[in-house]
């Protein structure tokens, strides 16, 4: 599903397409803007995302075997709740 189609989706329930993409672009810019802040955005029963910091490392380019440096970055971590989790393995 991209977003196209989860604005499809949610606008069934809420009547309108334009207060379904509203929502859904609000939704994902809040998200985004407070994860970069480094806080952390936990939606219960669904999942929470949070910034991580990866330190810089030396790595090895398998096709010529030299080693590079990584530098250090921070990267968006998302962790799934446990009713989700569930939902997938198919145990609700």
């Amino acid at each position: 599903m991209n977003k196209r189609e989860l604005v499809d989706a949610i606008s069934d329930r809420l009547g309108s397409k334009k207060a379904a993409a509203e929502a859904v672009d609000a939704i994902l810019e809040t998200i985004q803007s407070t994860v970069a802040k480094g806080d952390k955005v936990a939606i219960t029963g669904f999942g929470s995302f949070e910034k991580a910091d990866r330190p810089a490392r030396t790595a090895r380019n398998p096709a010529t075997g030299k080693t590079i440096e990584v530098p250090a970055t921070s990267v968006p971590k998302f962790k799934a709740g446990a009713d989700f989790k569930n939902l997938v393995a198919g145990k609700k």
